[in-house]
């Protein structure tokens, strides 16, 4: 019988064991915001950190942060929706 894995099911285990699994996988909502939140906001925005599952984001004026609040839900479920997994908080 083979014990063969799929690679990425490997590199997910390894990135585990070595204890930052977690940090890629919170990591991925910076990677994944420009194509969640759509040219016009991405264009405005940009994300720098994420920690214990907020993410920060920097905007352009404050009329862009309003926007941001007004859609931060939704944003928020999008982005977990495209990680898998619920990592983005607030």
């Amino acid at each position: 019988m083979s014990s063969a894995k799929p690679l990425n099911q490997l590199i997910h285990q390894f990135l585990e064991s070595v204890g930052i699994g977690a940090k890629i996988e919170e990591n991925s909502a910076i990677v994944y915001w420009d194509s969640v939140v759509g040219q016009e906001i991405s264009e405005r925005t940009e994300p720098y950190k994420i920690a214990e599952g907020i993410l920060y984001v920097r905007v352009k004026d404050p009329v862009w942060r309003n926007e941001l609040q007004f859609f931060k839900n939704e944003i928020i479920d999008k982005l977990n929706s495209r990680i898998g997994k619920q990592v983005v908080k607030e």
